[in-house]
């Protein structure tokens, strides 16, 4: 029920040996749909591209991507990080997504790319050895800032999708795949990550993420200009969405909503656009200023602002470990708690 190492996209189907039925074609459906979805669809793009980077590489040096060969797979993140053509070297992290990648690839032509072998694995240590530098972290948005982001946002239909997603983004402590990924009920569509009830408390909003199922909730705030309830509240009225994708397309009148569902690269590209016009650290030229900001801003905004236990800001970010939340935490007080002198010295 897989496709050939050729073609690796072509569609599930019974064994030849098998007749078919009624049931057995049912079956092969929907096993068609859970493999669909066995990752999302920007995942399977990125790997694609992967996988056809590498075989073009491989083309242009007179060999065959198959069958897997960790020798030759250690020769290829060699050139990834020290280019032997005029090619931009690539960073670790880019390199280690090449390998998820190439693993994918392998897994749809039925073989197995085995990571841990001494040739890939040395490799890429010593890669991490020499050329590893710290994640370059974007701009935390506080609360002042996202106030003037918002106040650059027209009040057209347009303006009321982008400022609720904004609001419940900053508040959700969302990923931009979490916000564009939400549907208005569940199981409106096979392609959401999740789905928001609305309460009279606040919005709980539950996701599908990289560890299972997490449910964020999202309180009304103290002022309904700033309110991400109200905000979602508002721009489900007006948009008329009662079903299936949230935050969907606008035509250019500003008149109605699309049935297509945003992108998430839309949430990187509204909060560069609106932390531009608001003038955010106006003190750098445009192309640094543009670099500062994306979807993580938002997500590092909430975990630097909020004065809470961390176990709550962990919560809402739905990390597994304290420490990576206090990678997001931007301006934190890192010595508040002061254990040499708990211990008495």
């Amino acid at each position: 029920m897989t496709g050939s190492p050729e073609n690796p996209d072509t569609p599930l189907a019974l064994p030849d040996q098998i007749a078919g039925s009624g049931t057995l074609d049912r079956l092969v459906d929907t096993a068609r749909g859970y493999a669909d979805h066995a990752v999302s669809e920007n995942t399977r793009i990125a790997y694609a591209r992967d996988w056809a980077a590498f075989a073009r590489w491989c083309r242009l040096r007179g060999t065959d991507p198959l069958p897997p060969s960790p020798e030759l797979i250690g020769l290829y993140i060699t050139d990834l990080a020290a280019p032997s053509s005029k090619a931009r070297a690539l960073s670790v992290a880019s390199i280690e997504r090449r390998l998820a990648g190439l693993s994918w690839g392998y897994t749809q032509r039925g073989f197995r790319l085995d990571r841990r072998d001494r040739h890939i694995a040395s490799i890429l240590s010593g890669i991490r050895r020499r050329h590893a530098r710290p994640p370059v972290q974007k701009e935390a948005i506080g609360p002042d800032e996202l106030r003037a982001m918002l106040a650059t946002l027209p009040h057209d239909l347009r303006g009321l999708r982008d400022r609720a997603m904004l609001l419940i983004g900053f508040a959700g402590a969302l990923r931009r795949s979490e916000i564009v990924g939400l549907d208005h009920g569940k199981d409106d569509t096979m392609e959401g990550t999740g789905w928001v009830e609305i309460l009279e408390a606040g919005a709980l909003v539950t996701l599908r993420g990289k560890t299972g199922w997490r449910a964020v909730e999202i309180a009304r705030g103290s002022s309904e200009a700033t309110c991400p309830v109200h905000a979602l509240e508002r721009w489900l009225h007006f948009a008329k969405i009662d079903f299936g994708p949230i935050y969907t397309g606008v035509s250019r009148d500003g008149q109605r909503t699309l049935e297509r569902r945003l992108n998430d690269r839309h949430v990187a590209r509204l909060v560069q656009r609106t932390a531009l016009a608001a003038g955010l650290r106006a003190d750098l030229p445009e192309a640094e200023r543009r670099a500062l900001f994306a979807g993580h801003s938002l997500r590092a905004g909430l975990a630097s602002s909020a004065e809470i236990d961390e176990r709550h800001v962990q919560k809402q970010l739905g990390h597994a470990s304290a420490e990576m939340t206090r990678r997001y935490q931007r301006r934190r007080d890192r010595f508040r708690v002061n254990l040499t002198k708990a211990a008495g010295l």
